[in-house]
């Protein structure tokens, strides 16, 4: 026994000592940022459909918040953020694009409405959110948990109905709903989507159109024909 004793010891000491060393420092803990959105400021927005004859007449206010991670800004933001886990959101993108034509002397920087983005509040990291048939100047995108709703415009024309979740390849669902473009269209194009918890549904219409629901069922979407609600 008392030999069985100390050949374990020296035995326990090497694996003690290679355990130390395989292992190294302790793992540093990853590095937290603060993410936040700064004080709105108002800035003159023309719409992209606006008669080039009335463009004064037509340009409106929008308000624009800095984007910061850390202290450093990362992007212009509009409209509203959605809280989509208890550690991300999106936001909206707000573009500044330089309107001059070839053979201006001087620059013409505009505002325009981009990209939706998702933002990690511990990483700091932002990506842009890939939304099917999304179009800057007809979709109003609504969203419930990690799914949006909006009206797009389909890759052959069309005014199309979809529901599109965070990450997916593809719409959840989709439904053509008038066409597209059009001469004389409504402003806004589409009325505001409308969520339903449970059981969890969405509904759509063009404006001045009939409306479409869809019933949303795990990363799937079927579309209840009829049940609209209000058409007008």
């Amino acid at each position: 026994m008392q030999t069985f004793h100390w050949a374990l010891v020296p035995l326990l000491f090497v694996l003690n000592a290679s355990y130390g060393v395989s292992q190294g420092k302790p793992a540093a803990p990853p590095r937290t940022h603060a993410v936040t959105l700064g004080p709105g400021k108002s800035v003159p927005f023309t719409p992209p459909e606006a008669d080039a004859a009335n463009r004064r007449e037509e340009t409106v206010t929008v308000r624009v918040r800095a984007l910061f991670v850390d202290t450093r800004q990362r992007e212009w933001t509009m409209g509203e953020a959605h809280d989509v886990t208890d550690r991300s959101f999106v936001v909206r993108r707000a573009l500044r694009i330089n309107d001059r034509l070839p053979g201006e002397a001087a620059d013409r920087w505009v505002w325009q409405p981009g990209p939706w983005l998702l933002v990690d509040r511990v990483t700091g990291r932002i990506a842009v959110v890939r939304l099917p048939d999304f179009d800057p100047v007809v979709s109003d995108v609504v969203w419930f948990r990690d799914f949006g709703a909006y009206c797009g415009v389909g890759g052959r024309g069309g005014l199309v109905a979809v529901v599109a979740q965070i990450g997916g390849r593809k719409a959840v669902a989709q439904k053509q709903i008038g066409s597209w473009p059009q001469a004389n269209h409504f402003i806004p194009v589409c009325k505001a989507a409308v969520w339903e918890r449970g059981p969890m549904r969405v509904t759509m219409q063009a404006t001045g159109g009939e409306a479409s629901t869809f019933a949303v069922v795990g990363t799937a979407a079927i579309v209840e024909e009829g049940d609209g609600g209000d058409e007008n």
